[in-house]
């Protein structure tokens, strides 16, 4: 039975450990998903549960990468307790000490050596078995799968709160000429081609919630296919986004990068 395994950036700095124990690389697996987490300790341990239950019963090879955002509470502890691991699907908890849902992000995703990455959040917005369809997407010639809450065919469990609705309108206008084509660049379930993801996400600079914009941005103009998955989405009370504090950063970062695309 597979172990699971942790680290932090000061383990990453110490005493010669492989590097797959180290967070820096680790040994490939068919599929490799990244959650990243800050003060995820209430969500964390069920999204965990259902995830590995999940991917036990598909034939891939899997494994679970918690990026522990410098969170305050008990998210790795509880992380590596819920973590239920099996012969198929292996849990593996990091460290990221820079702030930011990017930059987490950003450290899973690079330091994985599997074929197929991404990420989803940690509240489950969008359902795991949105998992099979993007697989078989990556498989037969997408470089990037997303779920997407405004595709023909999408719909909503559970809504979000009116003002975060229009606040995500205005926000995908901003987004059109940086992504054209894509209908909704900030659900968070995204996957990817290892070798396409990793030179995109060299150039990305954003660390916070319009992360994800600059990212898709950087995969189109390496010449990358995108595929949106419509999805049935539910709000999920408990996230850390902050509608004045987060939306206004977000809104700024992308400014500048339709001011750099320019």
């Amino acid at each position: 039975m597979s172990s699971v395994t942790a680290s932090t950036p000061a383990e990453a700095s110490s005493a010669p450990e492989p590097a797959a124990r180290r967070g820096r690389l680790r040994a490939p697996v068919e599929l490799e998903v990244v959650i990243p987490a800050y003060n995820e300790s209430g969500r964390l341990p069920e999204t965990l549960r259902q995830s590995v239950a999940y991917l036990d019963r598909q034939s891939w090879q899997s494994r679970i990468v918690v990026v522990d955002n410098g969170s305050v509470d008990e998210t790795a502890a509880d992380a590596r307790v819920a973590a239920a691991v099996t012969e198929r699907v292996d849990v593996v908890v990091i460290g990221c000490s820079r702030a930011g849902k990017g930059a987490a992000v950003r450290r899973g995703l690079l330091t994985s050596t599997s074929p197929l990455v991404g990420f989803y959040d940690a509240d489950l917005a969008t359902p795991l078995d949105t998992l099979v369809p993007t697989v078989e997407a990556l498989q037969t010639g997408a470089d990037a799968v997303i779920a997407s809450r405004h595709a023909p065919g999408a719909s909503f469990v559970i809504p979000q709160p009116l003002r975060r609705r229009a606040g995500g309108d205005m926000f995908r206008l901003l987004t059109r000429k940086l992504v054209p084509g894509i209908a909704d660049t900030q659900c968070g379930f995204k996957f990817f081609r290892r070798e396409i993801v990793q030179t995109a996400i060299a150039r990305v600079r954003t660390t916070g919630f319009a992360f994800d914009v600059e990212l898709l941005a950087q995969v189109q103009r390496a010449g990358g296919k995108i595929v949106e998955i419509p999805v049935a989405w539910t709000d999920v009370t408990g996230s850390t986004f902050h509608p004045v504090r987060d939306g206004l950063a977000s809104f700024r970062a992308v400014f500048d990068l339709r001011g750099s695309h320019r």
